[in-house]
């Protein structure tokens, strides 16, 4: 009897092995394209995060944070600044350290990772039109633009594009 347990518990736990193994061969690793500095995916807190926090920050505050968003745009002249997707119909505008890289113009609604620090600026009327007129918007909007802004910002280091 003693032999039948142990026999059982042996092919148990060779079952149990098993089962583990194919759960780790199935999962795909995600791929990523890589701008400006190197960094991981690990420990991005969530565009709502940012965004909770963003709330709390006055004009001087920055915080350094790696976030996991999705692209809502990128400038169409030269991929040097996107927005952010931070949930609640709000978004952050996002630069790249130094003018050291840039985003592929047809990243828009690609999931990333972004590192850097977190600001909030006032925008003057005359950048606002600016982004406005990179972005492709029409006349009409452009011209619609009459007041400065206060914007969440970003200034990033590195960014991680889902593949």
């Amino acid at each position: 009897m003693r032999k039948i347990v142990i026999a059982a518990f042996v092919v148990l736990a060779l079952v149990s092995c098993k089962k583990n193994e194919e759960v780790k061969v199935d999962a795909k690793p995600v791929s990523y394209a890589e701008f400006g500095d190197k960094i991981t995916a690990d420990k991005a807190i969530s565009s709502e995060e940012l965004l909770e926090k963003y709330k709390t920050m006055k004009e001087t505050d920055t915080l350094q944070v790696k976030v996991a968003s999705k692209i809502v745009d990128v400038c169409q002249k030269k991929g040097c600044w996107m927005n952010l997707d931070l949930g609640n119909e709000e978004s952050a505008f996002v630069k790249f350290k130094d003018y050291g890289f840039f985003m592929p113009f047809n990243a828009a609604g690609s999931e990333v990772v972004v590192n850097g620090k977190a600001f909030v600026e006032l925008t003057s009327i005359e950048d606002l039109k600016e982004y406005a007129k990179d972005a492709g918007k029409s006349q009409a909007a452009i011209d619609s633009i009459v007041a400065p802004e206060k914007k969440y910002s970003f200034m990033a280091d590195g960014v991680l594009i889902k593949k």
